[in-house]
C-alpha cells in the first residue's frame, strides 16, 4: 500500500517561475549599495535561503554588518520591489495549475516555502488556485529557514500526518536537504538545477506534467 498521503510543493521554482524574478529584486536593493549579485552567485550560493538568510548571507560575505533592524528595512524594500513586478504577471509554470487541481483530486494539498505569505497567496489566489491548498509554510512561520528541517517538520504537522507520509517537491539542493532530513520523501525537478545536481532526491522530473499519482505511489 502507498504510504504517502498528502504532498507538499515549494512554490518559487517549482510551481511559479520567479527564481529570475527574486534575482531581479535583490539586485536592484544591493545596487543602491554598491554591492553586485551576479546570477552565478544567486544560484550557487544564496537561491535556496528567504529574504533575511539572503540578506544575512550576502552581509557575511561582503563585510557589510548589517544589523537585524537593518535587515528588516532590506527586505520590505525587496517585498516592494518583488511585488510590483508580479502584480500583473502570470508567473506560474504552464504546467502548475493542472498539476495541482489533478493532485488536489488524490491528495491533500499545502506549500512550504521561503517566499512571503502575500506572495504566494496573491499569485495562487489570482489564478484560483488558492482553494486547492489547505495550509502554507510561508518566511517567518517556523524559527529557522530551508535548508533546516523546520518548514517541512511544521508542513507534516499541519497535514496532521507523519513526515514520511508526505512528499515535497523541490527545485534546489536546500530544498532537498530541508525536505529529507524533516522525513519526507522528496522528488526534484529540473527547473533551476539540473537532475545532476539534484540527485539526493527520491526521483527527479523534468516537468510537473510527471508529478502525478503513478510517480508518487512508486515512491
Amino acid at each position: 500500500m502507498n504510504g504517502i498521503r498528502a504532498v507538499v510543493f515549494d512554490f518559487d521554482g517549482v510551481l511559479a517561475d520567479t527564481e529570475r524574478l527574486h534575482l531581479a529584486a535583490y539586485q536592484q536593493i544591493f545596487s543602491t549599495r554598491s554591492v553586485t549579485l551576479t546570477r552565478d552567485d544567486y544560484y550557487s550560493r544564496y537561491l535556496g535561503y528567504d529574504d533575511y538568510g539572503v540578506f544575512r548571507r550576502m552581509s557575511d560575505d561582503h563585510g557589510l554588518a548589517l544589523t537585524p533592524q537593518e535587515i528588516a528595512v532590506l527586505i520590505a524594500e525587496k517585498a516592494s520591489a518583488f511585488d510590483g513586478v508580479i502584480a500583473g504577471t502570470d508567473v506560474l509554470y504552464p504546467a502548475a495549475a493542472s498539476c495541482i487541481e489533478r493532485l488536489a483530486r488524490e491528495y491533500p494539498l499545502g506549500i512550504c516555502s521561503g517566499a512571503m505569505r502575500h506572495e504566494i497567496e496573491m499569485i495562487l489566489t489570482r489564478a484560483a488556485l488558492d482553494r486547492h491548498i489547505n495550509f502554507i509554510v510561508a518566511a517567518g512561520d517556523t524559527p529557522r529557514s530551508k535548508p533546516a528541517p523546520d518548514p517541512y517538520a511544521r508542513a507534516a504537522d499541519l497535514h496532521r500526518l507523519p513526515a514520511a507520509a508526505c512528499v515535497a517537491i523541490e527545485d534546489s539542493r536546500w530544498g532537498i536537504v530541508a525536505a529529507k532530513t524533516a522525513g519526507l520523501k522528496c522528488v526534484a525537478i529540473t527547473n533551476t538545477y539540473s537532475a545532476s545536481e539534484l540527485t539526493d532526491a527520491d526521483a527527479v522530473i523534468m516537468s510537473l506534467d510527471d508529478f502525478a499519482g503513478e510517480l508518487i505511489q512508486r515512491l
